[in-house]
């Protein structure tokens, strides 16, 4: 049985690391503005609690997605 090498920051190219950070970076962005979007929204207007709304935008790509796709309820 071969043991993996785990890869160190150091052993990624410029180019590797630069998409890291620029993936990192869109995914926090999406983040920060749908936990905005979800603080400035009165309970109404939530599709369901925003408590559990706010933990599940924490989840990666998917949890900002899916706040912005079902968790907002059309405007009247």
């Amino acid at each position: 049985m071969t043991k993996r090498h785990k890869k160190k920051w150091s052993d990624l190219s410029s180019s590797q690391q630069a998409v890291i950070l620029a993936l990192g970076s869109i995914q926090l962005s999406l983040a920060a503005t749908a936990w905005a979007d979800l603080a400035a929204r009165a309970p109404e207007e939530v599709n369901g609690s925003k408590a559990k709304w706010a933990a599940v935008i924490a989840i990666s790509w998917v949890g900002p997605i899916l706040y912005f796709a079902k968790g907002r309820l059309p405007s009247m």
